[in-house]
């Protein structure tokens, strides 16, 4: 069982390093695919100003996300908390701490996302957030805490001094 376990570590390795290089193969196609997929033509209006972003957007993706994607969120993480309480307060920070492509500002410190009703945000990170004790504390999520359940310790009444 742990050479399964490390198999599928290395391999998640493996694959998110690949998508990262095949993210930067296709950089200068990017927004071109961005705004086919997303339908929004904004992504090719705003070429220059899109892959600027989309390199920015591509550098925090090798800074854990996509491995964290393969790993935990593809790989059915079994160490989930057993509850997580909050909600989102637009602060953008989980959004590769705002500096995702899609992300825009709507006013003073909130953010949406851009492609948030898109069909295929679906197969993203994003809808996971959070996961566990350890996106909320990476990303310093405000709006979001980890309930730690407090085990119960049994004693037997016999033994409770008067």
């Amino acid at each position: 069982m742990p050479e399964t376990a490390t198999l599928r570590k290395y391999l998640a390795h493996a694959l998110a390093w690949a998508f990262i290089g095949c993210l930067y193969l296709l950089l200068p196609l990017l927004p071109l695919l961005a705004s086919v997929a997303y339908q929004r033509s904004k992504y090719v209006v705003q070429y220059w100003r899109t892959l600027k972003k989309m390199l920015i957007h591509i550098q925090a993706l090798s800074e854990g996300p996509v491995l964290h994607y393969l790993q935990d969120v593809a790989g059915r993480q079994t160490d989930i908390p057993a509850e997580i309480r909050g909600e989102c307060t637009q602060c953008g920070n989980c959004c590769l701490d705002k500096r995702c492509v899609f992300l825009e500002k709507t006013a003073d410190e909130k953010y949406q996302c851009g492609i948030y009703h898109s069909p295929l945000r679906r197969f993203s990170n994003c809808g996971s957030f959070p996961l566990s004790a350890h996106d909320i504390e990476r990303y310093a999520c405000p709006g979001y805490t980890v309930v730690q359940e407090a085990p119960i310790h049994w004693v037997h009444p016999a033994l409770i001094s008067k």
